[in-house]
């Protein structure tokens, strides 16, 4: 609580001259415009600034400073941790801003600070080209990209900040700076996995890599049958190309055609197999999966935004989501792994995913969000609908990472978790690395003002 009340007139001055649209708690359409992908999340912000122009962004936070309103800024709304909004503040939604520019000639693209992946992806679909972004089309391009940026062809391309070339910010005292390796270096550093911690990102530019062609493997099998796979799976990305990710999956099976009934609204062991290339590439990999009999598939060439719009997560449930990074994954820790799947709430849209690294991840630069000699994330990423299920949900994504706590690097990918305490962003950063960032926080941001994604305080 700020313990201050916005005045309506104040409110009204703020308006004049703003190009977008100010939303508050009087207007019908507020609860929709408020409302984030994370449906634990109730802050309940008193001005939503809907921005059109980088003007508007000054003035936003100009008006915050003047009226000591706690700040959030808003991308994509995919934050579990409900980073893009604020109880009683003011929000910095970015939406209005999502346009995507391809140069194909010079294999780059710029997104606004408020594109979707799914913006993203189709503008650089018809040239044959993209770059890694996240794991559905729903994810925010910055809050991703900031926050270190793992998607499906991290191994053939690296992380999404791996492929960023400069990113437009605007500070809490309303400069407007651009970071990239050329100027503000320190800074261009810290995007890489600092998240919201340093201003808004109203541009980011990224490296395009050719992709004229891509295809994916959805293969089902019964939840029991899943400790089987998992090993299966486990050998065959020990060697598997950097063409190939995905990840093993347990989930509900999906009311989908290739679906057997007997598999709907069950418990299910699933293998999701992307390739950078062919249908007839990715089918030389997975043999050994196909050899255990799946009772459910489905194998085919799909354009890289087809996937990635496939496999959206729905919003308006209920999440409560985790991670621990191995470097290392034995027999035994796979047997708990699996074992654990059963505390999963079923059906629900959860997912108990294991997902590889390696790649052009472990041969990427070491900016300060990532261990790259990670190789393996273990990744509970619950979704449910009923508040009475929050004990059990939020128990089972605990006890995994306890499970898996002896074959744990200690590093964590922030981008996967929700407020898990200082120690973990101190352990997503390692002690090094965010003593840096907080000197770096000192520049841009000496007030903290930025403060609502895994929050780096300035030394």
């Amino acid at each position: 609580m700020t313990g201050y009340l916005v005045q309506p007139a104040s409110v009204e001055r703020f308006r004049d001259g703003f190009d977008g649209r100010i939303v508050t708690p009087d207007d019908g359409d507020y609860e929709s415009v408020r409302g984030v992908f994370n449906a634990m999340i109730t802050a309940r912000p008193q001005v939503i600034a809907q921005c059109g122009t980088v003007r508007d962004i000054t003035a936003a936070l100009r008006f915050a400073r003047e009226n000591a309103l706690p700040v959030a800024v808003r991308g994509g709304g995919h934050s579990v941790a409900g980073a893009c909004l604020v109880e009683d503040g003011l929000v910095v939604d970015l939406r209005r801003l999502n346009a995507v520019t391809v140069d194909p000639e010079a294999k780059t693209a710029t997104a606004g600070g408020g594109a979707t992946w799914g913006d993203f992806d189709r503008a650089c679909q018809p040239h044959g080209l993209a770059t890694t972004g996240g794991r559905v089309s729903t994810t925010g391009v910055a809050g991703l990209t900031l926050g270190g940026g793992s998607g499906w062809i991290e191994r053939k391309f690296g992380l999404a900040c791996d492929n960023l070339l400069s990113v437009d910010l605007v500070t809490a005292d309303g400069r407007e700076v651009t970071a990239s390796e050329q100027e503000n270096p320190d800074l261009f550093w810290a995007l890489h996995g600092g998240g919201g911690n340093f201003g808004v990102a109203t541009r980011l530019t990224f490296r395009l890599h050719d992709l004229p062609e891509f295809s994916m493997a959805l293969m089902l099998w019964p939840g029991d049958q899943g400790r089987a796979v998992a090993g299966v799976y486990r050998d065959l990305m020990r060697t598997a190309p950097e063409e190939i990710g995905g990840g093993l999956l347990y989930l509900t099976g999906p009311p989908e055609e290739f679906v057997p009934g007997h598999l709907v609204g069950r418990l299910c062991c699933g293998v999701l197999v992307t390739c950078a290339g062919p249908e007839t590439r990715l089918r030389e990999t997975i043999g050994p999966l196909l050899a255990t009999a799946p009772q459910g598939q489905v194998i085919t060439d799909v354009p890289y935004a087809g996937l990635q719009s496939m496999l959206d997560d729905p919003a308006g449930f209920r999440n409560y989501w985790s991670d621990e990074n191995l470097r290392e994954l034995p027999d035994e820790a796979l047997d708990r792994f699996c074992e654990r799947a059963l505390d999963m709430v079923v059906p629900s849209p959860s997912q108990h995913a294991l997902l590889p690294w390696g790649g052009a991840v472990a041969h990427g630069q070491d900016w300060p969000g990532f261990d790259r000699d990670n190789q393996w994330a273990v990744h509970p990423l619950g979704l449910w609908a009923d508040p009475a299920d929050d004990d059990r949900a939020i128990a089972w994504a605990r006890n995994l990472r306890a499970d898996m706590r002896p074959w744990a690097s200690g590093d964590v990918y922030l981008n996967f978790i929700g407020d898990e305490g200082d120690d973990r962003i101190v352990a997503g950063y390692g002690e090094e690395n965010y003593r840096r960032l907080q000197r770096i926080k000192a520049d841009y941001d000496p007030d903290n003002v930025f403060n609502r994604w895994h929050d780096i305080k300035p030394a």
